[in-house]
């Protein structure tokens, strides 16, 4: 490797030259070999650090930006990231719109830049006052010395990667690059490579996912006679709900549409099969490029998908289990009660499955049976039923306060008895029924008490799976 051997006079000089990986392990059964094209490799984390520099040099040279101007962009946040980078070494201030469907990462590392970031509504229509692009239009409009990045619009977006991440492209495979698959934002990336390599082999196929809720693979598939109407999704920085001038539809060849659940699925993949730290694009991006590795089933074939940000926007979004679960878009841990049974019964040894004590037992018998078994609570058991609990913790607190408890009846001071569940309940529900107050959980199946869980029994479980 000969990247980075010598220092470079900007950080601008580090932008491009992303590594290709083989993907290895998520393409198992794959004949087509699949590189996919690491762009969180670039200083801003993101393929937009790209189209930065070259978008405020065109106003430059163009006479419309001036010393001390501002640069106002509506993004999803990446080109946000880039032209921020280019405008802290120019001198110049950002003023940034935002849908509020962005992740607050996003947010934060925008403002780290110094930038001005102004939250908008994500669920209004393209042409409405409030809609980030036509926000950022009129604070363009009405601040002095500023330019509109107009990223949406601009060609110097795909002409920056026509020349490249095209040529990058074209190189690393040595010309051998069948199928490029990406997805349209702006379409900056997929027209500029599109162009690119199909000028060096018509044949390359051009391959676009779209998110459920985009409207651009429907437009693609009617060739615009279609006018559908977006829907809201979670993804973000791709898929419109109208279609870009930077985006040539001429050059792709297909479209392949992609649910969120499919595309984040695929992204935390790829982060914990891969090692490749990714957002959700990423993950839509990789569903499509193994459909079409799969379709092609050819090894001498090569498919490259370009992985466009990290995953690092994303850690409280598609990173995080709850806010997955809320949305509908992880399924739930269908793991059961069962399996830790199992799990704890490894553990104790010839300690039994349950161990009990009954009403008429006295509390120092109580706290006995809990030492001999080196265990912090049992229940109370009536035959088959749990009527109550009692803890080492309360029966040594009162035992310290009034020696006479020691001789009292379990019955006469015992508390509340702990939850029964089925031994088929899922882990995760169960795991939120533990708590301080209520530290285990009896497990019924066959119509008996099997065993008891306690939230130590299922810390156990969760660090040994």
């Amino acid at each position: 490797m000969t990247r980075n051997r010598r220092p470079y006079a900007t950080v601008l000089e580090t932008i491009g030259w992303t590594p290709m990986i083989r993907l290895n392990k998520v393409t198992r059964g794959i004949r087509t070999p699949v590189f996919a094209k690491a762009e969180f490799f670039n200083p801003g984390g993101s393929i937009k650090d790209r189209i930065g520099g070259p978008i405020i040099e065109r106003a430059e040279r163009e006479g419309h930006l001036k010393p001390g101007g501002t640069v106002v962009e509506g993004t999803s946040g990446n080109t946000g990231v880039g032209l921020a980078i280019a405008a802290a070494l120019k001198g110049y201030k950002c003023i940034f719109t935002m849908p509020d469907k962005m992740s607050q990462e996003k947010v934060r590392l925008l403002k780290a830049f110094g930038a001005e970031v102004i939250v908008t509504p994500t669920a209004v229509p393209p042409d409405h006052p409030d809609n980030y692009v036509m926000m950022a239009k009129r604070i363009a409009h009405e601040t002095p010395n500023a330019i509109l990045a107009n990223q949406f619009y601009n060609d110097a977006n795909p002409q920056a990667h026509y020349e490249s991440t095209g040529p990058e492209i074209w190189e690393q495979t040595e010309g051998k690059v069948t199928h490029f698959i990406y997805a349209a934002g702006t379409g900056g990336t997929i027209t500029g490579v599109g162009r690119y390599l199909k000028e060096k082999n018509p044949k390359i196929q051009i391959i676009a996912g779209d998110p459920v809720g985009s409207i651009l693979a429907e437009m693609w598939r009617s060739k615009g006679e279609s006018k559908p109407e977006g829907v809201p999704y979670k993804i973000e920085g791709i898929g419109q709900d109208k279609v870009p001038g930077t985006l040539d539809m001429g050059l792709i060849d297909d479209f392949m549409t992609v649910s969120d659940k499919e595309a984040f699925a695929m992204a935390r993949r790829l982060t914990r099969e891969e090692g490749l730290f990714v957002g959700g694009s990423s993950g839509l991006i990789t569903h499509v490029a193994l459909h079409v590795a799969r379709r092609a089933d050819d090894p001498n074939a090569l498919v490259v998908a370009a992985l466009p940000d990290t995953g690092e926007r994303y850690l409280s979004k598609l990173y995080n289990d709850e806010w997955m679960r809320e949305n509908q878009l992880l399924d739930s841990d269908r793991t059961t009660l069962e399996l830790v049974l199992e799990n704890k019964s490894r553990h104790d040894g010839d300690t039994p499955e349950i161990v009990s004590v009954a009403p008429g037992a006295t509390v120092r018998q109580a706290l006995r049976l809990m030492s001999q078994h080196d265990v912090s609570q049992l229940p109370v058991m009536d035959g088959s039923n749990c009527v109550g609990s009692v803890s080492d913790w309360s029966l040594s607190a009162k035992s310290l306060e009034d020696t006479k408890v020691l001789d009292a009846i379990v019955g006469q001071v015992m508390d509340g008895p702990f939850p029964v569940v089925d031994v088929g309940q899922p882990v995760d529900s169960v795991a939120k029924l533990l708590s301080k107050s209520n530290p285990a959980v009896l497990v019924r199946g066959n119509g008996s008490v099997q065993g008891i869980v306690t939230r130590s029994d299922m810390l156990n479980y969760l660090m040994a799976r």
